[in-house]
């Protein structure tokens, strides 16, 4: 059975840290390239880092540059998100997903979804 379980999520003040995981079973982790997503209610899920399956790649949305870090451990079918700075407007249901793919986009192109951890930064 595939499985994408994010987790790390909060409640943190503005200008706080969190490090999301996401754990991968059931697919041969390391042909995958991960990306994070997130969505508030209202809004349309929107691409926020990603990571080609061997980690040359990695790519960050303008609002998240110089603040956020994603990395892989491929050895532990793992995927992290390092926040720092963070601001309320962060504030929403963040996704872990895979492609099967060398590389990986901002598009919602993914073969496999986790459910989302929900981080709430207040102000």
């Amino acid at each position: 059975e595939v499985q994408l379980q994010a987790s790390g999520g909060g409640l943190v003040q503005d200008g706080g840290s969190l490090r999301l995981s996401c754990a991968a079973s059931g697919f041969t982790f390391a042909n995958y390239a991960i990306a994070w997503f997130r969505q508030v209610p209202g809004k349309e899920r929107e691409g926020v880092s990603c990571i080609g399956r061997s980690a040359d790649f990695k790519y960050y949305q303008d609002p998240v540059k110089g603040r956020f870090n994603i990395s892989r451990d491929n050895e532990k079918n793992m995927v992290y998100l390092q926040m720092s700075n963070l601001k309320p407007e962060d504030t929403a249901v963040y996704y872990c997903a895979a492609v099967r793919s060398e590389q990986c986009t901002f598009l919602p192109l993914y073969d496999y979804w986790g459910q989302g951890t929900q981080v709430t930064v207040s102000s």
